[in-house]
């Protein structure tokens, strides 16, 4: 009988507590491969800016329920989402390169309900959301570098944190 130990691969379980979709592709590219993402980051920076998504004002408005534009906006966004997902469950979807898409079931914690009180204030102080970030700094607004670290700094110590907090 042997008593060799048996080497498990845990990376998986540990995303796999935090992640919605978790694909681990077993392709490898290049590194030019991955501009089309850049390409992609950059358009989706000007669709920001010129619907005025990255607008502080237009976030007061939000939070001020003085404005339809920005519900508008996050509201197109969450149907897009659902269809999406429903469509990748009902067709069973595959990548470009025919891998299978997999979506884990995410049980709701008490956790997530702190983190989106914590999200929201710091959106409403900051008139900034992480997505948009750089696009506002993009668009030359630098005193958002401070918000950018900030995030940074908050998803560290999150990281530091983690096994203390309610999940």
């Amino acid at each position: 009988m042997s008593t060799e130990l048996k080497e498990t691969n845990t990376d998986f379980e540990v995303r796999s507590l935090d992640a919605v979709c978790i694909n681990e592709s077993e392709l490898r590219h290049s590194w030019w491969y991955n501009l089309k993402y850049l390409i992609a980051g950059v358009l989706f920076g000007i669709i920001l800016v010129k619907s005025e998504v990255i607008s502080w004002f237009r976030i007061q408005e939000m939070f001020r329920l003085q404005s339809f534009h920005m519900y508008g906006v996050i509201g197109s966004a969450v149907a897009v989402g659902i269809i999406s997902v429903w469509l990748i469950k009902r067709y069973n979807a595959k990548t470009i390169h025919g891998e299978k898409i997999t979506l884990h079931p995410k049980p709701f914690s008490q956790g997530q309900i702190y983190g989106g009180l914590l999200f929201g204030f710091g959106w409403a102080i900051t008139g900034a959301c992480p997505g948009p970030l750089f696009a506002l700094i993009g668009n030359g607004t630098l005193v958002i570098i401070v918000t950018l670290l900030s995030a940074v700094a908050g998803t560290w110590v999150y990281g530091r944190l983690r096994e203390k907090l309610p999940h």
